[in-house]
C-alpha cells in the first residue's frame, strides 16, 4: 500500500508531528491532514503488517492532538477521521442490511476423495482438462460483509441468513485493520462490496478469558464465539476493548467509475486478494497459493493442517476457489452453494461423549471448581476426559445432568469445553448435579459474596488449599525460601513431615537427613534459608500469605497501616476501604481472612515461631524527585526489573499503586502491556511514560 518513498516520508512527517507535539506548536488548519495521514499510515504499519515504527506513547500523542483539534475545529471534522472510530453512547439496535449479493455457504468436503469428485464435475462443466485453482486459509470467525463507496466504508453488516444481515457500521469501525477510507478511485472503483472475517487471534482470546476468569466469570469456548458475539455488542467501546481484527478475501460485487476499464487484477480471485492488499486492507496473499490440477491442492491442503496450531488464528480448513473470475461466472451456482469453490474441512475438534460425574476441586484462594469427568474422547489429537466447568452458574446454565450427553469442543490450545447438553437424548435415568454447601475437604461452610459466582473455603487450614498455599508462601516473591521448591514441599507433605504453614518452621530435620539426596549441605542451606526468612520485612510475610487480590503493592499498603499484623482483625470494612488503593472487592477479601479463627490462630503459631508480625515503621522517604507522586507498573521493562522499578519510586518518595484509578499519576508501561494500559489510556489524568522517561523523573 505505501512505497519504500512513501514510507521515508511520511516517518518523517510523523518525527515532525511529534517535535511539534513536545513543542506545544501544533496547527489545526496546518497540522490536521498531516496528522490524520500518519496516524492512518501507522496504524497500517501495526495492524495490517504488524510491524510498528513508532511506540505505542507517540501514537497515542499523535491521536490525542488530533482529537483536540477536531473538539476545538468541529468543522474541520471529516468522516473518515481516525477518531472516528470510536462511537459516543451505546448503540440502540441493529437495523437489517441486504447485501448487494447474497452470501452463500461453501459445499464441504472431509477427505481427498470429496475433493476429487468435485474436481471432476468442475472440469466438466468446464469442459478443461485442467483447472487453475487458488487455495487459502478458511478463518473459523465471524463473516461480514463491508461495502465501500466513492472511497468511503459506507456500511458493515453480519452475514444474517445469507440475504439481509445486520448493519453493524459502528461495531465494525473498531476494528484497526478495516480501514475507514480506502483510494478505490485509483483503481477506477466507485463503490465494492467485500467478504471477510472477524477475528479474536489466539494470544488476545487468551488474554481476554484471563480477564473473564480474573473477575469469576466463565471464560469462552472458542476465539470464534467471542469475535461472533462481540460483533453484537451495543457499546462501541467495549468492541474495541476486544482487539479483534479482520481478514478481507472476497470482492462480491464491485461498481467502476463512469468510463474507467476493469482493472486487470479483476481477472482472477488471487489478483482481487492482491487487490485489497494494496488498498490496504488485510487479505490472506501470504497465505494462498495457486495450483493447477487437483492433486497439488490436496497436498497443500495436507500440509496446512499439519501447521495449524502454529498459527497465531484459529484456522478449521482450507478453502479452494477457481482463480479466473470469468471461469467462475461459468460454473455459476447453486441456490445453496458457488460450484466454483468449496471448503476441505480439517479433522474435526468437537465430539460427543458422556458426562459421568462431577469432582469439585478445591483450589489455592479457596476457589470450589467442578470438574467434568467425562468418557474419555479424542479431541484435536488429544484424549480429553476432564473438564473444568467454573462454576456453579455455568452447570445451571448449560443444563447439565449426571449421564447427559454432552457436546465438546478443543480448538488449537484452548482448553476443552463443554459447549452444551442434549437433552432431546435423556433417557430419564440423568441425575441433577448438587453443588455442595460445606468444603469437601475441611467440611468448612462455603461462602460466596454477592459480587462472585464463586464458592470458596475460607479457611486457610483446609488441607485441599495448604500444599498450593505453602508453595506461594516459600516463593521468591514471598518468603523466598530457597531450597524448598514445589517438588521438595510435595515431597515433605507426602512423608507427613510439613501440613500446614507454620510446620516449615518445625521440620524434623533428622528425618529428612535419612533421605536420599538430603545430604548435610543441602540441609544446612535449607535450614540457613529457612531462618533467613524470618527477618523478612512485614509486607513480605502479607504477600506470603496469598490473600486473594493482595498483590505485592497491596501489601506494602497494608504493612504501613498497622504496627502489628493483628491489628487488621480489628477493621471494619470501611476502615480499609479508606486506605490507599484497596477498593470494595479487596476490602471484603482482607475482612474475611482477618475475622477467621483458623487464621488467626496460625499468624499466633508465626509470631510464636519468630517471624515479625510487627511493624518496623521503616519511614517512608518523605522528600524527592517523586514526592507526592503515584506509580504503577505494567508489561516487561527494558532494563529494570518490576521490584527495582517499584524501589526506585519509594526511595524517591513516590507511591505504588496496585491498579488504575483516578488516583494514579503514571503508568509505566513496558512490552506486552495488557488491560491495565488500556484502562489508563481512558482515564485523562493518567501520564503513560516508558521506562527512559520514568528514570528521568528519578534523576531530574
Amino acid at each position: 500500500m505505501y512505497a519504500t518513498g512513501q514510507t521515508k516520508s511520511l516517518q518523517q512527517l510523523t518525527t515532525a508531528l511529534l517535535d511539534k507535539v513536545k513543542k506545544e506548536k501544533i496547527s489545526p488548519k496546518d497540522d490536521i491532514a498531516g496528522l490524520r495521514e500518519a496516524l492512518r499510515f501507522h496504524e497500517y504499519r501495526y495492524y495490517i503488517l504488524n510491524d510498528p515504527l513508532i511506540a505505542d506513547f507517540e501514537y497515542d500523542q499523535l491521536y490525542k492532538s488530533l482529537e483536540k483539534i477536531e473538539a476545538q475545529h468541529p468543522e474541520l471534522l471529516t468522516s473518515d477521521s481516525p477518531t472516528m472510530r470510536v462511537a459516543k453512547g451505546l448503540t440502540k439496535e441493529f437495523p437489517p442490511a441486504p447485501h448487494l449479493v447474497p452470501m452463500l455457504s461453501l459445499e464441504n468436503s472431509y477427505n481427498e476423495q470429496d475433493l476429487i469428485d468435485w474436481d471432476r464435475k468442475a472440469r466438466e462443466l468446464a469442459k478443461a482438462n485442467q483447472i487453475e485453482y487458488c487455495v487459502e486459509p478458511k478463518f473459523d470467525g465471524a463473516s461480514i460483509s463491508l461495502i465501500y463507496e466513492n472511497d468511503l466504508l459506507a456500511r458493515g453488516a453480519t452475514r444474517g441468513n445469507g440475504v439481509t444481515g445486520d448493519e453493524i457500521t459502528i461495531n465494525i469501525k473498531q476494528i484497526r485493520s478495516v480501514p475507514l477510507s480506502v483510494k478505490l478511485s485509483e483503481y477506477g472503483l466507485q463503490q465494492i462490496e467485500i467478504r471477510g472475517e472477524v477475528l479474536l487471534n489466539k494470544a488476545n482470546f487468551k488474554k481476554y478469558n484471563d480477564q473473564l476468569v480474573e473477575q469469576n466469570l466463565p471464560p469462552l469456548a472458542n476465539p470464534r464465539n467471542a469475535a461472533a458475539g462481540s460483533l453484537r455488542i451495543k457499546d462501541p467501546k467495549e468492541v474495541s476493548r476486544r482487539n479483534l481484527e479482520a481478514f478481507l478475501y472476497h470482492i462480491s460485487h464491485y461498481a467502476t467509475l463512469p468510463g474507467a476499464p476493469v482493472h486487470k487484477l479483476l481477472e482472477t480471485h488471487s489478483g482481487s486478494l492482491e487487490l485489497l492488499w494494496e488498498l490496504g486492507f488485510r487479505s490472506p496473499v501470504k497465505e494462498k497459493q495457486i495450483f493447477k490440477g487437483i492433486e497439488a491442492v490436496i497436498k497443500y491442503c495436507h500440509e496446512f493442517e499439519e501447521k495449524r496450531d502454529d498459527l497465531p488464528y484459529e484456522i478449521d480448513g482450507m478453502v479452494i476457489k477457481v482463480n479466473q473470475l470469468e471461469l467462475q461466472d461459468q460454473l455459476g451456482m447453486t441456490t445453496h452453494h458457488p460450484r466454483w469453490a468449496i471448503a476441505y474441512k480439517f479433522a474435526a475438534r468437537q465430539a460427543t461423549s458422556k458426562l459421568k460425574a462431577i469432582e469439585f476441586q478445591v483450589g489455592r484462594t479457596g476457589s470450589i471448581t467442578p470438574v467434568a469427568k467425562i468418557e474419555p474422547v479424542p479431541i484435536g489429537g488429544v484424549t480429553v476426559g476432564s473438564i473444568s466447568l467454573f462454576n456453579e452458574e455455568v452447570i445451571r446454565e448449560k443444563d447439565l445432568m449426571i449421564g447427559d450427553t454432552v457436546l465438546v469442543e478443543r480448538a488449537g490450545d484452548v482448553i476443552p469445553y463443554i459447549v452444551k447438553s442434549l437433552p432431546e437424548v435423556r433417557t430419564g435415568k440423568e441425575q441433577a448435579i448438587v453443588f455442595p454447601t460445606k468444603c469437601p475437604v475441611c467440611h468448612d461452610k462455603l461462602v460466596k459474596t454477592p459480587d462472585e459466582a464463586v464458592w470458596r473455603c475460607v479457611n486457610i487450614s483446609c488441607e485441599a488449599q495448604v500444599l498450593l498455599r505453602m508453595i506461594h508462601f516459600t516463593s521468591k516473591d514471598a518468603m523466598d525460601i530457597r531450597g524448598l521448591g514445589e517438588a521438595i514441599i510435595q515431597k515433605f507433605y507426602d512423608l507427613g513431615f510439613l501440613k500446614d504453614i507454620p510446620g516449615i518452621y518445625e521440620l524434623p530435620y533428622d528425618k529428612i537427613r535419612s533421605l536420599e539426596g538430603f545430604g548435610e549441605k543441602s540441609m544446612t542451606n535449607l535450614q540457613a534459608a529457612i531462618t533467613a526468612s524470618k527477618e523478612q520485612p512485614l509486607h513480605r510475610l502479607i504477600y506470603a500469605l496469598g490473600i486473594r487480590y493482595v498483590g505485592e503493592t497491596t501489601a506494602k499498603t497494608l504493612a504501613h497501616a498497622v504496627k502489628h499484623l493483628l491489628d487488621f482483625a480489628q477493621f471494619s470494612l470501611e476502615d480499609l476501604k479508606n486506605l490507599e488503593d484497596v477498593g470494595p472487592k479487596v476490602a471484603g477479601s482482607i475482612y474475611q481472612f482477618f475475622h477467621n479463627p483458623d487464621n488467626i490462630h496460625m499468624l499466633q503459631q508465626l509470631e510464636a515461631l519468630g517471624l515479625k508480625l510487627k511493624n518496623d515503621k521503616k519511614d517512608l522517604v518523605a522528600d524527592g524527585n517523586l514526592t507526592g507522586q503515584t506509580f504503577l507498573f505494567t508489561g516487561t521493562l527494558p532494563t529494570l526489573k518490576r521490584n527495582e522499578a517499584e524501589a526506585l519510586v519509594e526511595a524517591n518518595g513516590g507511591k505504588l499503586l496496585g491498579s488504575v484509578s483516578s488516583k494514579l499519576n503514571y503508568l509505566v508501561a513496558g512490552e506486552e502491556a495488557g488491560s491495565k494500559l488500556e484502562k489508563a489510556k481512558k482515564i485523562t489524568s493518567i501520564k503513560i511514560i516508558n521506562e527512559a522517561e520514568f528514570l528521568s523523573l528519578v534523576n531530574r
